[in-house]
């Protein structure tokens, strides 16, 4: 592919290392919007929006769900994209719950980035799994 780099800077891959805790998550949303900040052009506010939520909920349901002892997330800007990974120990791929309305247990947050994203890769093997998602730019 052809990039243009008069109108457009790739930002280079950028990753970070959680320890599975609740902090994790407000964590990652701060790196994810430092990763942004960086970006030119800049995402629109929406497109922002929407790869902080991805972030947020990918690295949630790591730290709820997923077995193991950390989890990572790498961030990468394409000139229509940005993708956002999440790997962790657990070879389980993540699944479809009916959402609670009433307990507060969740069940939103899968559907959410299956909509928000253009394309979701779940890769599985014996070393646990990665979740890609592909958010447009704007």
């Amino acid at each position: 592919m052809r990039t243009d780099h008069s109108r457009h800077s790739v930002k280079p891959l950028d990753r970070t290392v959680f320890d599975k805790r609740t902090e994790a998550v407000p964590r990652a949303r701060e790196f994810a919007r430092a990763f942004l900040n960086g970006l030119r052009p800049a995402l629109d506010e929406q497109a922002a929006a929407s790869v902080e939520l991805t972030v947020s909920e990918l690295i949630t349901n790591s730290v709820r769900h997923a077995r193991g002892e950390s989890c990572s997330l790498r961030l990468v800007a394409h000139p229509d994209a940005v993708t956002v990974a999440v790997t962790d120990a657990d070879p389980r791929p993540p699944r479809e719950r009916t959402p609670d309305l009433a307990g507060g247990t969740g069940g939103f947050g899968w559907p959410m980035v299956r909509s928000l994203a253009r394309e979701v890769h779940v890769s599985t093997g014996p070393q646990g799994k990665t979740v890609r998602a592909d958010l447009p730019r704007g």
